[in-house]
């Protein structure tokens, strides 16, 4: 007994020594928390959050330590079913020694290298936050001769927003934190630079990531049906159950485009009278409108189309995100749109607004 109680102390021991040397150690400061709570490393990107390790907070404050065989992004989390009292921390778990804050204005993890780099793109994405809802909070009252002043001022400064994820991309792409950054941002990536990307991630990065395998195949679809690509046709049911494909319409000497939107889609909501003047302006020059919706019910479908006063063809499989058109178009976020010219072939995509009146002038003006 007395032996095996000493085998089990040595690898106590041994472990203790091991974790020091190659694992990692956490030591976190927590504001508003009584001594003797518990704080936990928890994943909660999933509906069901799982603990993988706790530690109790003493004087406000917390040390984790254990071995990460591989960076993985996580939470520091405190109270997290409390509304009022939560707090947590988005870093990455991985060997080295990291400091933790949890504040009630504040939070952070740092000192290891993909956390450093986190920690900073956090900052700059914060940073242009904050001074897009300042220029926002000035358009609520705005008068008209102001209003597109401020409008533009925010299209800038979204321009510049994304370039932070696209900088935050590049310079990370080969360490877990690019990687996690593109995976909440690739829908927003252009497709050629998308595909660069994913190209640099290293294999043991990519190797079984869901994700990623979902956002190459997106990415191969894109390309299938790029501008100067020939559109590929598709097959649905109109919302009186009548057959319907594109090609009844595409490549039949008009200048088609091919709209992806939804009634419980607000953004294409707000898009939809951009489409309809565009619709009135040319319908009578060689353009025609090809709706696809994403909804869940014909019931929905047919309401949405009612209230928003849509006259041009409309098709769907009421299959709301697996609809297969929108798969076949590597389509992940709408409204979406594929311009398509009088002989079949794509022209543009996600054309929007000023940017769709523009291209019509030019082929239909």
């Amino acid at each position: 007994m007395k032996k095996l109680l000493f085998l089990v102390a040595t690898a106590a021991m041994f472990a203790a020594c091991n974790n020091s040397q190659n694992g990692y150690v956490i030591n976190g400061t927590i504001e508003g928390a009584a001594d003797g709570d518990s704080i936990y490393i928890m994943n909660l990107n999933s509906q069901n959050p799982v603990a993988t390790a706790a530690a109790v907070i003493n004087g406000g404050k917390f040390t984790f330590k254990g071995v990460q065989d591989v960076p993985t992004n996580t939470y520091i989390a405190y109270k997290i079913q409390d509304p009022q009292a939560r707090k947590y921390a988005n870093f990455f778990l991985e060997n080295g020694t990291m400091t933790a804050f949890l504040g009630e204005d504040d939070n952070y993890v740092k000192g290891t290298p993909n956390n450093d780099a986190f920690e900073q793109y956090k900052a700059e994405i914060a940073a242009m936050t904050e001074k897009i809802e300042a220029v926002e909070a000035q358009l609520q009252s705005a008068d008209d001769a102001k209003k597109k002043e401020l409008e533009d001022q925010i299209d800038g400064l979204m321009d510049e927003y994304y370039e932070v994820f696209e900088r935050t991309i590049d310079k990370n792409i080969t360490n877990p934190v690019g990687v996690s950054v593109l995976k909440s941002f690739y829908y927003q990536m252009d497709t050629d630079k998308l595909a660069a990307a994913l190209d640099q991630i290293p294999a043991n990065l990519m190797e079984g990531d869901e994700t990623l395998a979902r956002i190459k195949e997106v990415v191969a679809k894109k390309i299938a049906t790029a501008p100067g690509q020939k559109f590929t046709d598709f097959a649905m049911k109109t919302p009186d159950d009548k057959d319907i494909k594109l090609s009844d319409y595409a490549g039949k000497g008009k200048i088609v485009l091919v709209d992806f939107w939804a009634s419980w889609c607000g953004p294409c909501r707000v898009e939809m009278p951009n489409v309809k003047e565009a619709y009135a302006k040319y319908k009578d020059k060689g353009f025609e409108i090809v709706g696809v919706s994403l909804d869940r019910n014909v019931a929905d479908w047919k309401k949405g189309i009612e209230d928003l006063g849509i006259t041009w063809p409309q098709m769907s499989d009421v299959k709301y995100w697996d609809c297969e058109a929108a798969a076949i178009y590597g389509v992940q976020a709408i409204p979406a749109t594929v311009l398509i010219d009088k002989d079949g072939t794509i022209l543009k995509r996600d054309l929007r607004g000023s940017d769709l009146a523009e291209e019509l002038e030019k082929l239909l003006g």
